[in-house]
């Protein structure tokens, strides 16, 4: 007989009980649309089991996986969904109305997709007064369309794939891995086919302060280092790359004041000098490196402040 369940849900969790409260909440409104669906909630060594954050939401599985990072948490929940469709949400995104509905839809009508990538949208704390931050996040960050259509990946915050094509691709890397964009890339370099999905939407939040947005370009500038190491002419390109980054800010402004991501003079300019200053913040960490060669200090940093 089979499992009754047309979704699987797969969310990991580390030390943010509210946020997946809030994400639960989210999916279990969903349930309104008659799709049935579990959802396993993964634990990745918070300091406290979120059972409460859990409680009261049916059919719910927490479990716990002691290997540090998202990915392995991710495995662990693949390796026990019941159903033949996985979808991945971070515990900080709120899936919008019909979100598992439009992807069960979508993947029960074309059988020749294998994977999808929903959008991702910033969650405003005030939308009559964003952020810079917010501001800056709704343009630049979570390009939801370009992972899928021009790199071929979707982020795991908003991420469904066949079951069987999950196990047959392997499984994601470790936390020193950006798991989503390397699992992605490999998937699709063995021919299976992804799509963009826009209905299914999720949102959230920004980072909260200016460190925060710094901590996470930190590791991913230290991540792509990696790859020019012992390489001359891609170390060449890493510096002139590094510079290009400081002097994008100019060439952005055009795309600041036409997008539709954001409304308003003062978001627009808050948005500009937000990315002024990241843009800065990257090209100093691409010149320091290539200078010192520390790439790991930088991930080894996020990862203690994310724990």
């Amino acid at each position: 007989m089979n499992p009754p369940w047309q979704l699987s849900v797969i969310i990991p969790h580390l030390n943010e009980p509210d946020d997946l409260r809030r994400c639960l909440l989210a999916l279990d409104a969903q349930r309104a649309d008659g799709i049935p669906f579990e959802i396993i909630v993964v634990d990745n060594g918070s300091r406290e089991m979120p059972e409460a954050a859990c409680s009261g939401i049916p059919d719910v599985r927490l479990v716990r996986e002691t290997i540090p990072g998202p990915g392995p948490a991710r495995n662990l929940g693949a390796s026990m969904a019941r159903a033949d469709l996985l979808a991945f949400i971070d515990c900080d995104c709120i899936a919008q109305p019909g979100w598992v509905r439009s992807i069960v839809g979508l993947m029960a009508r074309t059988p020749d997709i294998d994977l999808v990538g929903g959008d991702i949208g910033i969650l405003i704390t005030d939308p009559r007064h964003p952020s810079a931050i917010e501001s800056y996040e709704s343009i630049y960050s979570y390009r939801a369309r370009a992972y899928v259509e021009r790199y071929g990946f979707a982020a795991t915050g908003n991420m469904a794939v066949r079951k069987q094509v999950f196990h047959s691709v392997g499984p994601f890397g470790g936390i020193a891995t950006m798991e989503d964009t390397e699992w992605g890339q490999r998937a699709t370099a063995r021919g299976h086919r992804i799509a963009f999905l826009p209905e299914a939407r999720v949102l959230t939040p920004s980072c909260k302060s200016f460190a925060d947005l710094a901590r996470r370009w930190d590791r991913h500038v230290a991540h792509e280092f990696r790859k020019v190491v012992g390489r001359p002419a891609a170390m060449l390109r890493w510096l002139v790359g590094g510079l290009v980054v400081v002097g994008s800010p100019l060439a952005e402004s055009f795309k600041i004041f036409t997008t539709d991501r954001v409304s308003g003079a003062r978001n627009r300019v808050l948005a500009l000098a937000c990315l002024t200053r990241i843009r800065l913040h990257r090209g100093r960490r691409m010149f320091d490196l290539a200078l010192h060669g520390d790439a790991r200090r930088f991930v080894e940093s996020w990862n203690r402040d994310a724990s």
